[in-house]
This record gives C-alpha cells, sequence and structure tokens, in this order.
C-alpha cells in the first residue's frame, strides 16, 4: 500500500504535551512516511497514521511552549500544510472541576459540547466577574463541526448501554506495556478551602481533608462528561475560582485547560480532555499520562464510529479560511 499524498489527509490531531503526543501515536492502526512536499514553510513535526479508514495527521505544540497562541500557530502551519483537513481533535489533559452534581473524577474524559449559548469552549480570561458573581464573556467561540457533533450521541448511547463492549478500555490497553501510563491508584479531591501543604505530592495533606465520593457504580474503565470547557493562557490552580465557574449556572464548566481558544474560532475543532488534577493548588503530575491516554482512546474510538465518507463529505479546512478571507 503506498504512502497517503497531502490531499488524502483529512483529520488533524493536535496536542500540547509530549505525553499527550506519544499516547496519540499508539492510537494509529498504521504509521506512515510523510509525503515527500510535506512540512515545507511549516514549523511542526507531523506523525502520519491511519485509525478505521481516516488518514490522520498528529501535530505537538513545540517544547515549552502552551497556551492559546502556541496551539493557533500549530495549527496555522497544520492548515497550510494539509489543505484538505476537515477538522481538527484537540486532545490531551486538563484540570477537573468536580461539582455535587458533576462527580468528575481523575482519569475521566470531558468533550466539548455546545450547551445554552456556549459553544463547548469558554475563553475565561477574556470576560469579568460581575458584582453579583456571574461571568460575563467577551465574545463567542465557535461551536464544534457539525460531522463531529453528529457522531457524540451514538459515542453516549455506546457508553450507556452496559451490553456493549468497553472499546476504551480496548484502546488504553494499547499502553499496557508502558509502566508511565498506567492508572494511579490515588485519587483525592480535597476540600476547597484546604490548601496544599507543600512538597512535589500530598504526603503532608491531612487525609481528614479528602472529600469521600461513594464508588462508582459503572465498570467502564473511561466515564465521560459532555459540556463547557474552559480555556485560558494561564494554569488554573485554585479552587475557590474553580468552583466559581463551575458552579456559575450560565457556564457550567467542566475543566480548564489552555489551548482549544485558540483554535476554535479559527479552525474546526472539537476538544477532547482527559482529567489530571482537580484544579486546585494541589496539582501534582502523576495523573498526567493516564489522563492523555484516557482522552486519546476516546478520540480513537470516536474516529470508529465515524465514518469516512461523512467526513470526506465535509468542506475542508482550506475552504473555510478563504470564507473568511
Amino acid at each position: 500500500m503506498s504512502n497517503p499524498s497531502i490531499e488524502d489527509y483529512t483529520i488533524g490531531w493536535i496536542c500540547a504535551l509530549q505525553e499527550e503526543y506519544d499516547a496519540a501515536a499508539r492510537m494509529l492502526d498504521a504509521e506512515f512516511d510523510g509525503p515527500d512536499t510535506a512540512e515545507v514553510n511549516d514549523n511542526n513535526s507531523y506523525v502520519y497514521g491511519r485509525i478505521s479508514g481516516h488518514n490522520v495527521v498528529l501535530g505537538c505544540l513545540p517544547g515549552g511552549q502552551y497556551g492559546t497562541n502556541s496551539a493557533a500557530s500549530v495549527a496555522r502551519d497544520m492548515v497550510r500544510s494539509f489543505p484538505k483537513l476537515r477538522f481538527a481533535l484537540m486532545v490531551g489533559v486538563a484540570g477537573g472541576a468536580p461539582t455535587a452534581g458533576k462527580d468528575i473524577r481523575l482519569g475521566d474524559v470531558v468533550v466539548s459540547q455546545p450547551q445554552g449559548k456556549l459553544g463547548g469552549v469558554v475563553q475565561y480570561d477574556l470576560g469579568k466577574r460581575l458584582p453579583d458573581g456571574r461571568f460575563e464573556q467577551s465574545g463567542q467561540l465557535n461551536c464544534p463541526p457539525q460531522v463531529v457533533l453528529g457522531v457524540l450521541p451514538e459515542m453516549r448511547r455506546r457508553h450507556n448501554d452496559s451490553r456493549k463492549p468497553d472499546r476504551s478500555a480496548e484502546h488504553v490497553k494499547l499502553m499496557d506495556e508502558e509502566p508511565d501510563y498506567q492508572r494511579p491508584a490515588d485519587d483525592r479531591l480535597y476540600r476547597a478551602d484546604y490548601p496544599h501543604q507543600g512538597g512535589e505530592d500530598c504526603s503532608k495533606c491531612e487525609t481528614y481533608e479528602v472529600v469521600q465520593r461513594p464508588p462508582r457504580s459503572s465498570n467502564r474503565v473511561v466515564t465521560v462528561h459532555y459540556g463547557t470547557i474552559a480555556s485560558a493562557n494561564s494554569v488554573m490552580k485554585n479552587a475557590k475560582d474553580r468552583d466559581e465557574y463551575a458552579q456559575d449556572p450560565a457556564l457550567n464548566v467542566l475543566c480548564f485547560e489552555m489551548e482549544a481558544a485558540g483554535l476554535m474560532n479559527s479552525f474546526p475543532c472539537l476538544v477532547i480532555r482527559g482529567i489530571c488534577d482537580y484544579s486546585d493548588s494541589h496539582k501534582n503530575d502523576q495523573w498526567h499520562n493516564y489522563a492523555a491516554l484516557a482522552a486519546a482512546a476516546y478520540a480513537r474510538e470516536l474516529l470508529y464510529i465515524l465514518k469516512p465518507q461523512k467526513v470526506h463529505g465535509a468542506p475542508s479546512w482550506a475552504g473555510k479560511m478563504e470564507e473568511r478571507e
């Protein structure tokens, strides 16, 4: 089988961190050499592959560079090099925002889905907090593309049906032999008013300050939540601020990350985030690799359900850019 040409690639997959990029590459059914003419006048390096009939190009933000501007720069170069791409998946880790009504835990996955007036992602560093505590955003970010949103009901149905095989578990097992990507045992959510007591881990933090949560009834390896993802150019690591955004009824934020807002208004994109911490002062990297793997596993499952012919029928990225110009 010959390697796909530049015009054959229809889906972009963008990561911010090395562990996300490594997990993404392991989700490929096949990996190819890149087209000879790719990456000319392009600062990105890519992994080229196929997942369930889709030709996918994987890109990662430059080492040590994060945030919305870096994500937008990577996507711009990807568009120039692969004009037939239909959409992108932004796949990686985020800090969760659990509430009494949203049982978000480490290793879960959050998917950007429109809710009310929000398109699935809100840029919370472009807006202001009103005197009554509500957040007023400045501007509006676009929704994910319809071709991808159309798959989400079927994804949810399969995850909700206990008779269906746990495909995400099968995809997670693709990295079973990698010790750094195993699921950690500890999942501790501390009370919002209890700060981190110092050190690289929570060994100095009191166990009685941990929020007690019952075991989950589902046997699914990956639990998935759909709704609003908050994005900004800074890391959320304050439990009080986290809870204000999560409990604001106009937002109902599920998690916080640093790249998606740089993509949504320029590039058709679905954001998929594995939860690696609770957006508080107790942050550490213990769950980073597994959360990246969980998000990648969900993305792989989505591409197995999404039919290639539907993707081919969607407008190309370059065409959308031309419409804006």
